[in-house]
C-alpha cells in the first residue's frame, strides 16, 4: 500500500519561495500520476499541479503557471513542488496525492493522500 508524507511547509514573506517534498514507500512510484493540492481555510481542495509516471507531461493550475514547477525522483520514489513568487493567495495547507495508472487533475482521480503541510505566505 503507497504512503505518502510531505515535508517543506513553512512561513514566508510574499515573493519568497519554498520547496515542498513528498516521500513515497510502499510501491513503486514509476505506478503513479503525482499530484500537488491544496486547501485554504473555508474553500475547497484544489488541484494545483501534477507529473506523469514519466515525467513528461505536466499540468498546473493557471494560478500557478510561471511559479510553480513540479518533478520528480522515480529512484528515489520523492516528488519536488518549487514554489516561486509565493503570494498570501498561496496560502493553504499542500498535500500529495498519487493517482494509479491514470492522469488526472481532480480529487476524485486520486486514490492515495498524505496527510498535508502547511504553506504560510505573509504579506
Amino acid at each position: 500500500q503507497l504512503q505518502l508524507v510531505e515535508s517543506g511547509g513553512g512561513s514566508v514573506q510574499a515573493g519568497g519561495s519554498l520547496r515542498l517534498s513528498c516521500a513515497a514507500s510502499g510501491m513503486p512510484l514509476i505506478l503513479y500520476t503525482m499530484g500537488w493540492f491544496r486547501q485554504a481555510p473555508g474553500k475547497e481542495r484544489e488541484f494545483v499541479a501534477a507529473i506523469g509516471w514519466s515525467g513528461l507531461r505536466l499540468d498546473f493550475a493557471d494560478s500557478v503557471k510561471g511559479r510553480f514547477t513540479i518533478s520528480r525522483d522515480n529512484a528515489k520514489n520523492t516528488v519536488t513542488l518549487q514554489m516561486n513568487s509565493l503570494k498570501p493567495e498561496d496560502t493553504a495547507v499542500y498535500y500529495c496525492a498519487a493517482a494509479r495508472l491514470r492522469d488526472g487533475t481532480t480529487n476524485h482521480e486520486y486514490d492515495c493522500w498524505g496527510q498535508g503541510t502547511q504553506v504560510t505566505v505573509s504579506s
